[in-house]
């Protein structure tokens, strides 16, 4: 039965341990929520219109470095544009100064010579390396040669009756070469059509 005693007085001194636990917990929650309310009280009394100033002071500081933001963009924007319409055709002009020299070497020696068939091959290689130049930057020649008409790339001048119906509606001459850019027709050719 001394066991029995001993197991007894062990839960009832248990019982009470858990009892002082709950006091202790009890205590610790009575006192979180004393500080919720009080921080609830605090928000209650302040002036609704002071909370209400509060959030239009930062709505307003948010807006700001919105406009302020947007503003150095716009501004950036346009600082760029400006640059590329300034300097958009240095590429190009850079690629044709090579040219530029080749012809004027050729004009110092053209002073040289009186042979007309080597001042005919200088030329013809200066074009030559200037269409290179040309198609490196994208440009292409707009092909005519036994094309049918198309009014988005040729540009009719004439109208030729009387060259059969195999011809009609065709290119029959090239007056003026069309270039394109990047397939954008910068100049349309002009062409004489068959009618």
């Amino acid at each position: 039965m001394s066991e029995e005693k001993l197991n007894k007085e062990e839960e009832e001194f248990e019982a009470d341990n858990t009892s002082e636990e709950t006091l202790e917990d009890k205590e610790v929650n009575n006192s979180e929520a004393e500080e919720q309310e009080a921080k609830a009280e605090e928000a209650e009394e302040k002036d609704p219109l002071e909370v209400a100033q509060e959030q239009i002071a930062d709505l307003k500081d948010k807006y700001l470095r919105s406009v302020a933001e947007f503003d150095n963009y716009r501004k950036r924007t346009i600082k760029e544009r400006a640059d590329l319409i300034l300097n958009g055709g240095e590429k190009t002009i850079t690629a044709l100064l090579p040219v530029i020299d080749d012809m004027e070497r050729a004009i110092a020696n053209g002073e040289k010579t009186d042979d007309p068939q080597v001042l005919r091959e200088g030329m013809e290689l200066i074009y030559h390396k200037m269409m290179k130049v040309l198609e490196g930057l994208g440009v292409q020649k707009i092909e005519t040669e036994d094309a049918d008409f198309d009014t988005d790339v040729h540009d009719a001048v004439a109208m030729v009756p009387g060259m059969g119906d195999d011809k009609k509606g065709k290119v029959i001459d090239c007056l003026t070469t069309g270039y394109k850019l990047n397939d954008k027709v910068i100049r349309h050719a002009k062409v004489a059509v068959g009618q």
